[in-house]
């Protein structure tokens, strides 16, 4: 066989048929789109969904839920496969070197599943409470990631000793400022 000449088999291909020429095709005069209407115009479109005016069927039903924008950024990580990586420190880049974690996640869980009979040190990584119990119990240490604010949420602002003092001092300065307007007053 040579790829200069690989063909299609026999009748597996053929050429679109040509409608609107004449009777003898089949399909002359009207083209296969019947008499009149919006579709058998050239251009006649209905966007998709439309039901004539009535309300459609995507609008008529109830809509419940949302998808989740961060569904796939946390990768599991099961007990049996930190057992497979060599070497006892663990962090996020050592999961991602070794192809258990995919390369688009942003982070990792360990959960239960599967046996670790090795002493392991996490660092980073999430943890469920019972891989937490199997990893400890096994001899190894657990490192949670440092907890971030969720996104879009106002901080509370610590109030500060030194506004306070500057506001106390502001209202000392008014108070005798208006001691000395009423003195002045008085004389």
């Amino acid at each position: 066989m040579q790829l200069n000449k690989v063909k299609p088999a026999a009748g597996a291909k053929h050429s679109k048929k040509r409608v609107g020429r004449g009777i003898g095709c089949g399909l002359g005069k009207t083209a296969g789109r019947g008499h009149k209407g919006q579709k058998a115009r050239a251009g006649g479109f209905h966007k998709v969904g439309f039901e004539g005016g009535q309300m459609p069927l995507q609008r008529r039903l109830p809509k419940r839920g949302f998808v989740s924008p961060l569904k796939g950024d946390t990768a599991e990580v099961l007990l049996s496969d930190l057992q497979r990586i060599k070497g006892d420190t663990i962090d996020f880049a050592t999961l991602k070197a070794a192809g258990i974690v995919p390369h688009l996640a942003l982070k990792a869980k360990v959960i239960l599943s599967g046996k670790l009979e090795r002493k392991v040190a996490l660092k980073g990584i999430a943890v469920s409470k019972g891989a937490r119990a199997a990893i400890e119990a096994a001899g190894g240490s657990v490192e949670l990631p440092a907890e971030r604010a969720p996104a879009g949420k106002l901080q509370k602002k610590a109030p500060a000793q030194n506004a306070a003092v500057s506001t106390t001092a502001a209202q000392n300065a008014a108070g005798s400022t208006t001691a000395a307007q009423n003195a002045a007053g008085t004389e």
